[in-house]
């Protein structure tokens, strides 16, 4: 099992060789809300083009808001948070939509249009993004199989199991083919056998090049799927193994 160093980064030379390397650089990263109760503090962290990597922790250990950084629904207090070469924080409002686009978000609570079927749930992705219909037509079956779904296309999702919904999720968050997947304990609201079946698809995913950070409390999943683990207590890294587990840090 090989361990990550964690410390800072080195001279701006450093850095801007780490930007360079990595898909995902947060660099001295810290966040505190209203009440000065420090969500961050001076995180650093690098995640590779392709890499799946889990994020674990208890509750308050700064996972969300994490999250929420990386989608540009936070800015840091200090530091700089880097995807895919830009620089977040510096993002105008208007450019946050077009930010959004590389990246794919499943949560645990599917977060579907009750009101639409899953064919239109999927196609929605692509026409906030003005796909032409001719495509539209063309790349929703497929997702729909690449996921498992492809005869239930009109169903509603009242008419689908946990399991069906979140994969659901999953083809809408993966339709226009983000470089990133953020998924926010995708199994949170499953059994385990369903449970299981999302964490395959996105390990088969990740495998076909797609960046995976998965936030998590599923330790059964976390130990057996020996994937990179992250973890995170009272605002800042604790651990950052290879091939890592769940480890309780009381």
């Amino acid at each position: 099992m090989r361990c990550r160093k964690l410390g800072l980064f080195g001279t701006k030379r450093t850095r801007r060789r780490i930007r360079d390397d990595s898909l995902i650089v947060l660099d001295r990263v810290s966040k505190s809300y209203e009440t000065g109760a420090p969500a961050l503090n001076g995180v650093n962290l690098r995640v590779k083009r392709g890499e799946f990597v889990f994020i674990v922790g208890d509750s308050g250990s700064g996972k969300s808001t994490l999250i929420k950084l990386l989608l540009r629904e936070l800015t840091p207090s200090s530091g700089t948070v880097m995807v895919n070469g830009q620089d977040v924080a510096r993002l105008r409002h208007r450019e946050i939509p077009k930010y959004r686009r590389n990246l794919g978000i499943v949560f645990q609570d599917f977060r579907l249009l009750k009101d639409r079927n899953v064919y239109e749930n999927v196609a929605f992705a692509q026409r906030i993004v003005q796909v032409p219909a001719r495509e539209i037509r063309r790349n929703v079956p497929s997702i729909l199989a690449t996921v498992g779904l492809a005869g239930k296309y009109k169903a509603k999702p009242k008419q689908l199991s946990g399991g069906e919904q979140q994969r659901v999720a999953l083809a809408r968050a993966l339709i226009n083919k983000p470089p990133i997947l953020l998924a926010d304990e995708p199994t949170g609201n499953l059994d385990p056998k369903n449970s299981w079946e999302i964490m395959k698809l996105l390990e088969k995913i990740n495998e076909g090049g797609t960046t995976i950070l998965v936030v998590t409390h599923n330790r059964e999943i976390v130990n057996e799927m020996q994937k990179r683990v992250v973890t995170m207590k009272k605002g800042v890294i604790v651990s950052d193994e290879e091939k890592g587990g769940y480890i309780d840090e009381n």
